[in-house]
């Protein structure tokens, strides 16, 4: 589709009917960035109620604390006509927390990447897809509870169970999407849930409690799900809960840390696209991309498209 069609789409997404005008700001990146694939990633593990995509556009509802209050909204974010930057349209009542909104837009669409630096480290395996980005978050803690939902299931039976969570605890949110009704349940909303509410869902019960751990821990200071964290002990705090393995810590690592190293070793898709059995040998072969192999992960995702 053109870029005038993208452009469109945001206007109509930020000005549905009746409602107040949406701000517009923007923000540019290095190009090139494969839009269309990372929107494709992003639609394929939507939460049901919290984020839609359509007309090329990402939408979402988004709640944010910022000095002791709480702003909640809705945002929408797509390509600019012209110019290598992104649209981001949001509802009034964010005003207050543009600056933090701006932010956490541009670490979820990996907007701060530079590409040359990625595609040099990862040589023919990045060449295939140039412009690929590392889809970040937007909420560290809904990165981590959906790599939760996420082990040794499907991509659509966690889309399923994210749903479900988020319709159980979020908090309703006025919109005029009609996709979208409620913000993503918050840490301490969840921290005074117990497993067996969660596990209802159809959750298993390891994972609920694990994500009731990581709840309270959040909400207690215990733990920060952010790019700005240490890696190193952010992922030895994911460790020692249980519940939560190498694959998941990584997997958090990759999202809501943001964390360009990160390698979830033992993934399906990475083994299959390695065509390796053992774990042990994908991350011997993967050294050769350091420190890029988050995109390395990416890429071999991508290339498992239509097999």
């Amino acid at each position: 589709m053109a870029l005038k069609g993208r452009r469109s789409g945001l206007r109509r997404q930020a000005r549905h009917g009746d409602a107040p005008e949406a701000l517009e700001l923007s923000l540019r990146y290095r190009p090139p960035l494969d839009w269309s694939a990372l929107l494709a990633f992003l639609a394929r593990r939507t939460v049901a109620g919290v984020e839609h995509v359509e007309d090329d556009v990402y939408l979402r509802t988004l709640r944010v604390e910022q000095d002791g209050a709480a702003h909640s909204g809705w945002v929408a974010v797509g390509l600019a006509r012209h110019d290598s930057a992104v649209r981001i349209a949001l509802s009034p009542s964010l005003s207050r927390a543009i600056p933090l909104v701006l932010a956490r837009a541009s670490r979820a669409f990996d907007l701060s990447c530079d590409p040359g630096q990625v595609a040099a480290a990862l040589g023919a395996l990045g060449a295939r897809n140039p412009g690929l980005r590392l889809p970040g978050a937007f909420d560290g803690f809904e990165a981590a509870v959906r790599g939760i939902l996420g082990q040794q299931v499907t991509v659509k039976s966690a889309h399923t169970l994210a749903g479900r969570f988020a319709a159980a605890f979020g908090e309703p949110v006025a919109t005029p999407h009609p996709a979208l009704r409620f913000a993503f349940p918050a840490p301490h909303r969840i921290a005074a849930v117990e497993p067996p509410q969660i596990a209802a869902l159809g959750v298993v019960r390891t994972r609920a409690s694990a994500i009731v751990s990581i709840a309270r821990a959040i909400a207690q200071g215990q733990l920060r799900l952010e790019p700005t964290a240490d890696v190193g002990a952010t992922l030895e705090a994911l460790r020692a809960i249980p519940g939560i393995g190498e694959w998941t810590a990584q997997y958090i690592a990759m999202r809501a840390l943001a964390w360009p190293d990160a390698f979830p070793h033992s993934d399906y898709g990475v083994l299959k696209a390695l065509g390796e059995t053992d774990p042990r040998r994908a991350l011997q072969r993967a050294e050769a991309w350091r420190p890029w192999r988050a995109y390395a992960v990416i890429h071999l995702w991508k290339s498992l498209e239509g097999t």
